[in-house]
């Protein structure tokens, strides 16, 4: 139910495991470029990769890849949820990259396709 969530909690705990991925990952979220390409690469993921990394268990950083990209879909939702009512909620650095990386490639993406973007 909408307006029960405790979305800095929510946030705080989905920072927590993006972070951890970015370990596996060797991310480094200062770095624009290594963070932009992740955010192209999330985009871009298919149905075959998730298949992949389902059916081969051994490969950790494929799973941590896979499970980055699910969590950046969580942090996305929870903060247009949070929105919703009123409650503006984002995480910490890992998390503002991540976010600030996947806004910039949706938006190239829409002027690609000469979609308008929102002023």
């Amino acid at each position: 139910m909408a307006g029960f969530e405790n979305y800095g909690e929510e946030t705080r705990a989905i920072e927590l495991e993006i972070e951890r991925k970015g370990i596996i990952l060797g991310i480094d979220w200062t770095d624009e470029v290594q963070v932009r390409a992740l955010a192209k690469e999330a985009l871009d993921q298919s149905a075959a990769e998730i298949k992949l990394a389902a059916s081969s268990p051994i490969d950790r950083k494929l799973m941590a890849k896979v499970d980055l990209f699910g969590l950046a879909g969580i942090m996305l939702k929870t903060m247009e949820e949070s929105a919703g009512v009123g409650f503006e909620c984002h995480g910490g650095p890992a998390w503002k990259a991540l976010g600030k990386a996947l806004w910039a490639e949706v938006e190239l993406r829409k002027l690609q396709q000469g979609t308008p973007t929102e002023p």
